[in-house]
């Protein structure tokens, strides 16, 4: 059984939250976010003297006692806190790119891709996600929201996947691309 639901969330600095109903909204430097809780999760905001904090905190708790109610409770609490770290300090994944001719550029708010193919691959981000193109062969995605980074570099990832002979298409910052050794010649 989980027991991330029982973790407080501590505001950060900047960081404030308001609840209507099911609806908590959070509110940071780098924007707002919104989530409707389930009806089987109640949410309380205030300081709490369990921590030797003096900042404000977000608690969650279960209405009912049931195997749903125990899901949606540590569902909800990581959705609260990633959409906390969302609007304070943001999320970003890095791309690599490898390969002889393999680069990205931007024309605009959109990403130019050349990655081998007979023709260029234009991707267009959604409106909450910004990309930097650091280097021809380095693409930072950024935003507010975990998924949606998560989703679009995803989605980049998949128009060139690293094969594994010789390491060559578009991976994850650290990830590790386990090599193959290819044929040998009689």
């Amino acid at each position: 059984m989980s027991r991330i639901g029982k973790k407080f969330i501590l505001l950060p600095d900047g960081v404030r939250a308001s609840q209507k109903g099911q609806r908590l909204v959070v509110y940071g430097p780098k924007g707002s976010l919104s989530i409707v809780l389930p009806s089987i999760v109640s949410c309380s905001i205030g300081i709490n003297p369990a921590i030797s904090s003096d900042k404000p905190s977000l608690s969650l708790g279960k209405v009912q006692d049931t195997r749903l109610s125990q899901a949606l409770y540590g569902l909800s609490r990581t959705l609260v806190a990633n959409m906390v770290t969302g609007v304070s300090t943001g999320f970003q994944k890095r791309l690599q790119i490898a390969g002889v001719g393999y680069r990205a550029q931007l024309s605009g708010q959109d990403l130019i891709l050349n990655m081998g193919y007979s023709h260029s691959v234009k991707m267009v981000p959604p409106k909450n996600i910004s990309i930097k193109v650091e280097s021809p062969t380095s693409v930072v995605v950024s935003g507010i929201q975990k998924d949606l980074v998560g989703e679009f570099a995803a989605k980049i990832r998949a128009v060139r996947p690293p094969e594994p002979y010789k390491g060559k298409g578009i991976a994850y910052e650290g990830e590790v691309i386990r090599r193959k050794a290819g044929k040998t010649g009689k």
